[in-house]
């Protein structure tokens, strides 16, 4: 029973959460103000506005009235909120007028004319005296208020070039408004085609809040695939008489709030990612033109059908410090979804026995337990395996990760999944990622955002780094083996961290964080995220070389700061590449710096090793330095003409890692 579960509703107020928390506001504590589109006898428009009682619902509208409440009082409007809810068929007449404040009423739609008081004009900057019906609906929907709530039938917000005509809604046409005469801080879209696509994105040009009603709503859509999953499941369970009808019905029953929390967290995951893209958006712009040229050219997308800005749209945006809106974002993420999906449904990763684990994330935790065979065999488990993959690695990743990992290393969309799996466990990724999420509304979104790309910088290296030196052994388990405990270990604590990754790496940020109440060992690990990667390079070496992973750590940071490599790391990566060839040579320097740097490292070990009468760590590196000096001084005479030069040609880079790779 969706309206029961309230599921639609609760899913878009995930976004709303998200909107308002960017925006400073904690919507289940503070009061913020409403103009609501709809009715309490509404699913949506009924359990939305339900779900908070900090609400000031000052006005609302359906059909037949409108609701003004000038100034509420937000507890008793609250009860009184319930109270129609509850009601067979409510409608606003049916609210108790004796709790709206002063200058307020509830107004028939087919009166001729609204008397406009004080209270409503200050309310809503109205001038006039009096209102059509449709003139006051108007007024609402410019209103300076925090937010707008769909929940209702009909299209009320439109883009300035488009005509009344084009949106095809005729009964509405006398009152609908442009986007940028829209005032509201949030819209939240529970409903569907409350605006159209051009006048959201007029809207978020002129800084509102919105995705798209698809991404808001989506929780009733992915209710009812989670549903017929379960259902396929149990229904073969019944045919085989494994279980009755009647206690397959009492287990679908028992299961309700189970599979809400599922579809809850991935509203929530979406509405996040799209938060993470927006406050990337303006240096993003050369990336998501590339993903969309490469959709068109795949026949996947059609920009014009779905309003997606052209090159030189986007350009001259880019120009201006913006890049893609949320409601352009919101399209894009879908569509870097199914794209994914479709490639992995049908590849070896979905059966593989470790991969396809993640399966079982689809389904509440009572089905997984007791019924584990049937789920592995489920007749769609390639497609939910797949869609389960998909969602979680485009939310954390980013739209444009997997098409500039497929354009850097040529590794196909199974091989670039397989390789993010295996970094997210080794790393413990999504464990960190919880404790993030578990700071909301204790520390600013900003520093959340910081932490998260922390990670996501991470998890970027770590996947070219399996690709790089794992792509034909992408083995799970094997990897788990290998990395994890000994990455595990190296970030236990925040003086563990201390003795393999030099402090003056992370500290730095490291106490910012701190500052902003973020508890220390996750401030630690976050801060020291972009270090942790070079651990695979210094764990590979420790293991084939058998010498301890602290000493290998030494002589691996050792070599970078006395060879400057750290400097020369920084320089590539602040290179202001300007086309899609220097973004890849960019990426192919710093790969290629990092691969020299091991087998530096190793050289150094292997010299050590072989000589007994230096034992120390320490005098590995002296004797090696010593070794070394002829090409060391032309590594550092050119490097010395690096740093002298101006760089403005990213080729500076290929001559220098040409130097390095002699004495490597």
């Amino acid at each position: 029973d969706h309206k029961k579960m309230g599921i639609t509703a609760r899913g878009a107020w995930e976004s709303v959460k998200r909107h308002f928390r960017e925006r400073g506001l904690d919507t289940q504590n503070e009061r913020f103000s409403v103009i609501g589109i709809g009715d309490m006898a509404g699913d949506v428009f009924g359990n939305g506005m339900l779900l908070s009682e900090s609400i000031a619902l000052v006005a609302a509208f359906n059909h037949q009235h409108i609701f003004v409440d000038p100034a509420p009082d937000v507890g008793r409007s609250f009860t009184e909120r319930q109270r129609l809810f509850g009601l067979s068929r409510s409608s606003w007449s049916d609210y108790d007028t004796s709790l709206i404040s002063e200058g307020g009423g509830v107004f028939s739609r087919s009166a001729k004319w609204i008397e406009i008081s004080p209270q409503m004009q200050s309310a809503f900057a109205i001038e006039a005296d009096r209102l059509t019906p449709n003139e006051l609906i108007s007024a609402l929907l410019k209103a300076p208020v925090d937010m707008i709530w769909n929940g209702g039938i009909g299209t009320y917000i439109k883009a300035t070039v488009e005509s009344h005509e084009m949106v095809g809604d005729k009964a509405n046409d006398g009152l609908r408004v442009d986007g940028q005469e829209v005032q509201c801080r949030v819209l939240g879209e529970g409903g569907n085609l409350g605006a159209t696509q051009r006048g959201r994105i007029e809207f978020a040009l002129g800084g509102g809040a919105a995705n798209t009603d698809f991404i808001d709503n989506a929780g009733g859509v992915d209710c009812s695939d989670h549903e017929v999953n379960i259902k396929i499941l149990l229904n073969e369970l019944v045919q085989q008489g494994d279980m009755t009808l009647k206690q397959r019905n009492q287990l679908l029953r028992e299961m309700t709030d189970d599979v809400a929390r599922l579809v809850l967290n991935n509203n929530y995951r979406q509405a996040q990612a799209l938060n993470i893209a927006d406050a990337l958006a303006g240096e993003s712009v050369d990336e998501h033109l590339r993903l969309m040229r490469s959709l068109e050219s795949a026949g996947r997308l059609d920009r014009t059908l779905e309003f997606l800005p052209s090159d030189k749209e986007l350009l001259h945006r880019k120009e201006q410090g913006q890049g893609l809106t949320r409601p352009e974002l919101s399209v894009l993420i879908s569509y870097a979804k199914i794209e994914l999906k479709q490639a992995l449904a049908d590849s070896w990763l979905t059966e593989d026995p470790w991969f396809s684990q993640e399966l079982i994330t689809a389904f509440p935790r009572q089905l997984q337990e007791q019924f584990p065979d049937a789920l592995r065999s489920h007749r769609l488990r390639r497609e939910i395996t797949a869609t389960q993959i998909a969602n979680d690695l485009v939310n954390r990743m980013g739209i444009t990760f997997v098409h500039s990992v497929r354009t850097a290393t040529g590794a196909d969309f199974a091989q670039i999944a397989a390789a993010y799996l295996i970094v997210r466990e080794v790393f413990g990724i999504a464990e960190h990622w919880d404790a993030i999420e578990a700071l909301d509304g204790q520390v600013p979104v900003a520093t959340q955002i910081g932490m998260m790309r922390d990670l996501i910088r991470l998890v970027r290296r770590g996947s070219y780094w399996v690709l790089r030196y794992r792509r034909y052994d992408l083995d799970l388990s094997a990897c788990i083996e290998a990395y994890r405990g000994s990455l595990a270990d190296a970030v236990s604590s925040v003086e563990q961290l201390g003795l393999i990754v030099p402090q003056d790496r992370w500290q730095e940020k490291f106490g910012r964080y701190c500052e902003q109440a973020v508890p220390e060992l996750l401030a630690a690990y976050c801060a020291s995220a972009e270090s942790q990667y070079w651990l695979l390079d210094i764990i590979e070496t420790a293991r084939h070389r058998e010498v301890g992973l602290v000493e290998v750590a030494s002589v691996y940071f050792t070599l970078g700061e006395k060879l400057n490599l750290v400097w020369l790391d920084r320089q590539i990566r602040a290179f202001p590449a300007t086309n899609h060839w220097q973004s890849l040579a960019i990426s192919s320097y710093r790969n290629e710096l990092d691969h020299q740097l091991r087998v530096l490292t190793q050289g150094v070990i292997d010299m050590g090793k072989d000589d007994p009468d230096v034992p120390a760590v320490s005098d590995w590196l002296a004797r090696w330095f010593q070794r070394q000096a002829p090409l060391l001084a032309r590594w550092h005479q050119t490097l010395a003409e690096v740093q002298r030069s101006k760089v403005t040609d990213c080729a500076v880079f290929s001559v220098a890692l040409s130097v390095l790779l002699e004495l490597a």
